[in-house]
């Protein structure tokens, strides 16, 4: 279980870089707003910027309908169903001419054209709003003409360009470089792609960081003991940093909205999310209710089970639940609730339990009986990690 969200604080909010995956970010804020969570402070680089610029306006709405409806073609100069093809290496189907027409024409100008990009922005960033909110907003670039990394307070930005200043954070470098003022700009990324430290440096003491995982030099930064951070984060690859598919942005603002109230209500479970009132000696107790004929029946202990003479619940303590912790590819110093999780939430992934929603621990286990009797069992097939979840489940809720 853990620590209960202090809703009574404000917290700084940083926004890692990466492209296409920041489709995440929205569903953290969506959550973030929903449960009053107040912001007082966004760090954001290259899409962080971008969506940072979007939750300083407020506009939950106008941010998921720009996510929804995202494309290759809404970013860049590129044909959507061409570049598809090429970021899912779907090369046989690719069309070599086009790719080897529209090859010359970037090598020639010099980077992907983002026009599609300055016009988004143009058409849904306000920029007298971002400047009205009450959030402190910083963004990072990199300036190639100093060769060093830039902090960017939006509120302090000559009037005009902001918007200039968000596509400098989000240059990717495979983008055609454009100079703003003489200079010309990188995506921050490539210096600090998640910028905790600009909100340590201007005295924030709770601080929300969102991982996106996305590509770039994440800094070395040094926590103060009286900082707190809490990191919202996916537990699986969101998509590749260019592709801008609506589907996969859709799915990644469900992920990110539910992440996020892993931490907020809290819940528990590993890939789904359960309210759990149960404590770390409760889930002992539930791996542990088993009879020595049912642990001795189960495809774990093979064939050592019928002449094993020692203890079969210490097998099971000192061996057999360490190796499916293993096998489960838990941390070092797992703990029985992360073990117990990992045995139900194998069985639901396999019989296609619905992942995006809220489950209460009881309700959860009763669903995934369900479905093991209607079809595991009728099925007769053989799995041993579903064969203990259903006695754990039996034996718990009779």
């Amino acid at each position: 279980m853990r620590d209960a969200f202090d809703f009574s604080k404000e917290y700084g909010l940083v926004l890692e870089g990466g492209g296409a995956k920041g489709a995440y970010q929205i569903g953290v804020w969506k959550a973030l707003m929903e449960y009053g969570v107040k912001i007082k402070a966004i760090a954001g680089v290259s899409v962080g910027a971008l969506n940072g610029a979007l939750i300083c306006m407020g506009d939950l709405a106008r941010a998921e309908s720009i996510w929804q409806n995202i494309s290759y073609s809404r970013i860049m100069s590129v044909d959507d169903n061409e570049m598809d093809k090429l970021i899912n290496r779907r090369f046989r189907e690719i069309n070599i001419q086009t790719v080897r027409k529209e090859g010359r024409k970037i090598f020639v100008k010099g980077g992907l054209d983002v026009t599609p990009l300055r016009r988004l922005l143009e058409e849904n960033l306000d920029e007298a709003k971002i400047r009205a909110s009450d959030i402190d907003f910083i963004i990072g670039t990199f300036n190639i003409s100093k060769m060093k990394e830039e902090e960017i307070v939006v509120k302090e930005v000559e009037e005009g360009l902001i918007k200039d200043y968000l596509m400098a954070s989000a240059n990717f470098p495979l983008f055609r470089q454009q100079k703003l003022l003489g200079k010309t700009y990188l995506d921050g990324g490539i210096a600090n792609n998640v910028p905790i430290d600009m909100l340590i440096k201007r005295g924030y003491k709770n601080i929300i960081v969102v991982r996106i995982y996305g590509i770039g030099l994440e800094k070395k930064v040094k926590i103060p003991d009286d900082v707190n951070v809490i990191y919202i984060a996916p537990k699986c690859n969101l998509c590749n940093v260019l592709e801008f598919n609506r589907k996969k942005a859709i799915r990644n603002i469900m992920l990110g909205y539910y992440d996020a109230l892993r931490i907020l209500k809290p819940l528990t479970g590993n890939d789904y999310y359960i309210e759990s009132a149960k404590t770390e000696k409760d889930y002992l107790n539930s791996l542990t209710n088993l009879s020595e004929e049912e642990m001795k029946e189960l495809i774990y202990l093979d064939r050592s089970a019928e002449k094993y003479t020692g203890s079969i619940l210490r097998k099971y303590l000192e061996d057999i639940y360490p190796q499916m912790a293993a096998q489960f590819k838990l941390s070092r110093n797992w703990r029985y609730g992360e073990l117990y999780y990992a045995i139900l939430e194998y069985c639901a992934r396999k019989l296609g339990l619905r992942r995006y929603r809220i489950y209460t621990e009881k309700e959860f286990c009763l669903m995934l009986k369900g479905l093991i009797q209607e079809k595991y069992k009728k099925a007769e097939k053989s799995d041993g990690i579903i064969d203990l979840a259903y006695l754990l489940i039996r034996n718990n809720y009779t």
